[in-house]
């Protein structure tokens, strides 16, 4: 079923809930225990990420962090004990390996140890698209694993979905896996689930923080269209058309040639931008083509219209190029640091002020100076979510 009530594990206890969540609380401080669902690109750039950032001083700015030390947690206190694929080319790899597998085509930037992580099978659902199928081998012959047991047997504190986009199905299920072993959630794709008052309540109920949805870049085309908006309203420009292109040759391009499995992608990327205008404006915002030779480097077309003093025209026309993945991973260490600082400090549901910043769909959308002071609130306790 579409609300997420027929994805239910057998293995789920309401003891094993009670465990999970009490050795959470006690557990403050010391390593973060991380799964992930699949093993793609931004997979990669993350888990290369802690490798390359793990000896990062606290003592002097650090080039493509926003926080070295988040709330008492280093970056090296991230430690990966779960992952879940389809992908017959990285099933039953160890992570360290998995991440580099084809059609895996991020940029190598560190050398990544064994981590003794092999990779899990997990169900197909309808995480792979029409376009997907051809590019991503599944041997139907292995069983899926049961999700729940390994997350609880791998003693996980956060779960980060990268899910392809358009896995309604999938992303509900493993969320449902996570409220049912006590994990927290971070959700990195377009499927409204975080911002969802039904699954934020869920979450809440079962005392477990998420974060979501549809993660936003370091620097990438939502950012940097959001500032840009931002900009123009506050310096008393009258915006009257936007639009925003992107292209690029990753299978998440790839996976957004169907149509019908972007329509939360697109909803999400408008609202990101269209949240920090005050009035009716016309957008297009959204992928537009799959470029292969591209590889992983995605390139921004942004355009904004308007008119400012006397009603003159003002027009601005910008190009970003930026490797994707990377782009994300930054972002993604900060977000499992708040949520692992929300289980230690026992908040359950959304956290308003860290999807804010992070994320393009969160519950609450602030702008950016606002969401900033928020998450560095919530980091020094002055904000519980």
């Amino acid at each position: 079923m579409r609300d997420g009530r027929k994805v239910l594990s057998s293995h789920a206890k309401g003891s094993s809930l009670n465990r999970r969540v009490t050795k959470q609380r006690g557990d403050m401080m010391s390593k973060i225990k991380v799964a992930i669902v699949g093993v793609g690109n931004c997979a990669s750039s993350l888990v290369q990420g802690v490798e390359y950032y793990k000896n990062a001083r606290e003592d002097q700015f650090v080039p493509g962090l926003m926080h070295v030390n988040f709330g008492g947690y280093h970056i090296r206190d991230i430690e990966f004990v779960a992952a879940f694929d389809v992908d017959a080319n990285k099933v039953g790899k160890d992570l360290a390996e998995a991440i580099f597998s084809p059609p895996n085509c991020t940029i190598k930037f560190s050398d990544v140890p064994k981590l003794g992580v092999e990779v899990t099978k997990g169900p197909v659902l309808d995480g792979l698209g029409r376009y997907l199928k051809p590019v991503v081998p599944v041997d139907s012959t292995q069983k899926p694993a049961e999700v729940a047991k390994v997350l609880e047997d791998a003693g996980a504190d956060v779960l980060i979905s990268y899910l392809p986009v358009g896995s309604y199905e999938a992303s509900r299920y493993y969320a449902q896996q996570a409220i049912e072993t006590g994990v927290g959630y971070i959700n990195c794709i377009p499927e409204f689930l975080v911002s969802s008052k039904e699954w934020g309540k869920r979450f809440e109920d079962a005392k477990l923080p998420c974060a979501g949805d549809d993660i936003k870049s370091q620097v990438g085309a939502t950012i940097l269209h959001r500032m840009l908006a931002r900009l123009l309203i506050d310096r008393g420009v009258k915006l009257e058309e936007s639009y925003q292109l992107n292209i690029g040759g990753n299978c998440d391009f790839l996976n957004m040639l169907e149509e019908e499995r972007l329509s939360s992608k697109r909803v999400s990327k408008t609202e990101a931008v269209s949240s920090q205008v005050p009035y009716e404006v016309p957008l297009r915002i959204g992928p537009s083509d799959y470029v292969p030779f591209l590889k992983d480097n995605k390139v921004c077309y942004i355009h904004m219209r308007g008119r400012k003093f006397g009603d003159v025209p003002l027009t601005i026309d910008v190009k970003l190029s930026v490797e994707d993945s990377p782009n994300s991973a930054g972002v993604v260490i900060d977000a499992i640091r708040a949520v692992k600082l929300a289980l230690d400090r026992g908040i359950g549901g959304p956290l308003i002020g860290v999807s804010a910043y992070f994320f393009k769909h969160p519950p609450v959308q602030m702008a950016d100076t606002e969401a900033k002071k928020a998450v560095e609130d919530f980091i020094a306790g002055k904000r519980e979510r």
